[in-house]
């Protein structure tokens, strides 16, 4: 309005604006696009666009009104309680009223239950010492309760007392009982009005309930996103599949030309820790689109119907905020199977009207409309069949752990911000790093710098990252001191697993011995394949299995006991015995049928697999029979390789730490051909 002034004023050749008479201004009006002046009406009607009108602003009344309920109290209490000229002063019972009493000093008293209010004859001064204490004729005490009153009474009349009594109900007039019974009330109705009419103006229809059904969704505006595709690396087919989703945000026109629909719901699928929430953001980062994040289970709340409410807000800010990008991590939260999830009373629980309202708003997508849905999860196996089917989430991604390649990638990306010494080969953390995922290598660069600080170093060393690398995947040493018999049982134990891994063809190779305590294990035995594995043959499992029974063997072969520091070994053989016989098709009895459920079934959910008592027995025929002959083969190995089982054994006594070549030279084998990329 200012502007619009400034420049009817400031005419050429200063002389007045159109419309305006030397020396007389008109006030300003509002002005609209198509060039029309008006002022508004006061009930708002011709303000400009976008303007909405102020409401009638009535807190000044209730104001005064909260200042006439305040001003009435007082006044009742002036009633209740008028002012004396004396002050009363208060006195105790015992033995300062007694003795005045005695004395004959009380002229009357007036009771109010067990109090007393009275008058002395002559005005006295309490405390009669003080020097500040102001003489007069009016006190009050209180009675106690085990006092004889009886005997208090016949004391009064004696001394000629004038007695009066008051009853505890009485005296309070029709004025102080309607204030002190609806005064609070209607105070605090006031104030809670209040606040509902300034929570109106911020917080919807509903006014200070209105922020509870509201979506409680983090929005990131386009120039606060700092990632791109350039900060995803390792999963380039991803990437790929979302470009198309990054281009139609830019121009959603170019793909309508052409008749094409741009999927409204893109699911990310994967093992926790692969980049899905990162790919999101980068894909809002590329677009330059609002960025709506929440977790599913944000959604939902003890009141029924708050979770559609929270749905429809959050889709309707991102209608307004378009392009814009609604991520919704963990969908299977509020997205399961609603097969057999019927309650009680036969109605739909929060949940399910929840899920029902994200269909109902993913339906309601228009094909032009820069809106996409990206939702992660990492079990889509339970997921609604509802949400899967076109029209919804119809572009599913799955994002794989990466490869040795993705590995270096991410390393690279990752270490950008912290200096490296000219020792540190990356390509070597990548080979050594199978099935890691983007959080495990985030984290594995996060540690080596943390330890590179702890150790003075000015930039991170190859040493530092080999170190974080064994704290992460074996665990941090434990500073506790084994006792001489338990430490050679120990070396003897993880001298069996690795020499039986050294001995057994297509075993993975072993890459370090230890028996330096980390984590729950008194001692470890590394190893890991020269490159990513994405299947395994009978084989590569019987090596798995035979090297997991060295430990216990050896302990037998030398010790002729065997104790319980073997139970982790035991627990993964078993599983993978039993794998390969219900579920891989490894046993000649069983066939090539799945007799196990898959994980995370069991006989009480969906899915599970239906089998005979007689086919169990079986299972625990095969798997028995399968461990019984591993057992006998390492025990004929180690028993044909004593000598070398000793050396090695003695090695890690002396120095607790073998790494491969020294490891392969103590149990005087060849050592390990690896690639040279391979950290050993």
């Amino acid at each position: 309005m200012a502007e619009d002034t400034q420049a009817q004023d400031a005419a050429p050749n200063g002389k007045p604006g159109n419309g305006h008479r030397t020396g007389w201004r008109h006030p300003p009006m509002g002005h609209d696009k198509r060039g029309w002046q008006v002022t508004p009406a006061p009930d708002g009607r011709g303000a400009p666009p976008g303007e909405k009108p102020r409401p009638a602003h009535r807190t000044r009344g209730f104001f005064y009104f909260v200042l006439a309920l305040l001003a009435l109290n007082w006044l009742s209490v002036l009633f209740i309680n008028p002012t004396s000229t004396q002050p009363r002063v208060t006195v105790p019972f015992a033995p300062y009223f007694l003795a005045e009493l005695n004395a004959g000093e009380i002229s009357s008293i007036n009771s109010k239950a067990d109090a007393i209010q009275g008058t002395f004859k002559k005005k006295l001064r309490y405390p009669a010492d003080s020097k500040t204490a102001v003489p007069t004729t009016l006190f009050a005490t209180q009675v106690p309760a085990f006092w004889n009153n009886d005997q208090l009474t016949a004391e009064l009349q004696a001394k000629g007392v004038q007695i009066n009594a008051t009853s505890p109900t009485s005296g309070e007039s029709v004025l102080a009982e309607i204030l002190l019974g609806f005064g609070p009330t209607l105070l605090i109705v006031g104030i809670i009005v209040l606040v509902m009419r300034r929570a109106a103006k911020t917080g919807g229809g509903m006014g200070a309930l209105g922020n509870f059904g509201r979506s409680k969704a983090r929005r990131i505006d386009p120039a606060n996103i700092p990632v791109t595709f350039a900060d995803v690396a390792g999963i380039d087919e991803v990437k790929g599949e979302l470009t198309e989703i990054v281009e139609f945000l830019r121009d959603p026109s170019r793909y309508a030309r052409l008749g094409g629909r741009m999927p409204h719901g893109v699911l990310l699928s994967g093992a926790p820790g692969t980049g899905k929430t990162l790919l999101a953001r980068a894909v809002a980062g590329e677009a330059h689109a609002a960025f709506f994040s929440i977790s599913a289970s944000e959604f939902i709340e003890a009141i029924v119907g708050v979770g559609a409410s929270r749905v429809r807000d959050l889709f309707n800010q991102a209608r307004e905020a378009k392009p814009a990008i609604v991520f919704i991590d963990e969908l299977d939260a509020i997205g399961r199977s609603r097969q057999g999830s019927v309650s009680v009373t036969g109605a739909n629980d929060e949940r399910e009207q929840t899920l029902d309202q994200i269909l109902t708003e993913m339906d309601g997508f228009e094909s032009t409309e820069a809106v996409v849905v990206l939702a992660a999860t990492n079990r889509p196996d339970v997921l609604d069949p509802a949400l899967l089917r076109a029209g919804r989430f119809d572009r599913r991604v799955t994002v794989q752990p990466p490869d040795r390649a993705g590995r270096r990638a991410i390393l690279e990306v990752h270490t950008r911000g912290i200096p490296l010494a000219d020792s540190v080969d990356l390509e070597a953390i990548a080979s050594s790093t199978p099935g890691m995922v983007g959080a495990d290598l985030a984290n594995l660069a996060n540690e080596a710098a943390l330890l590179a600080a702890r150790r003075g170093h000015d930039k991170v060393e190859m040493a530092d990252l080999t170190d974080s690398l064994e704290k992460i995947m074996l665990g941090a040493p434990r500073g506790i001191l084994l006792a001489p018999a338990d430490r050679e049982r120990t070396a003897y134990h993880e001298a069996g697993h690795a020499l039986v891994g050294m001995l057994t063809p297509g075993a993975d190779p072993v890459r370090k011995v230890s028996i330096i305590p980390r984590g729950m294990a008194l001692g470890v035995t590394l190893s890991t394949p020269d490159s990513d594995r994405v299947s395994y043959s009978r084989e590569d499992l019987s090596g798995k299995i035979l090297v997991a029974l060295g430990g216990r063997v050896a302990e037998e072969i030398v010790y002729g006991t065997i104790t319980t520091g073997a139970e982790s070994d035991i627990q993964q053989l078993t599983q993978i015995a039993r794998q390969m016989v219900g579920r891989w098709g490894m046993s000649e009895a069983i066939g090539p049928v799945a007799v196990l459920p898959s994980e995370g079934s069991s006989q009480w959910l969906p899915g599970a697999s239906e089998t005979s008592a007689d086919t169990q027995r079986l299972i625990d025929h095969e798997v028995h029979e399968i461990i019984t002959e591993a057992q006998t083969e390492v025990m004929q190995l180690l028993l044909a390789h004593r000598e070398q089982l000793n050396a090695l054994a003695h090695a890690l006594l002396e120095v607790e730490t073998l790494d491969a070549v020294d490891a392969y030279a103590a149990a005087g084998l060849p050592a390990h051909i690896a690639e040279p990329d391979v950290v050993s």
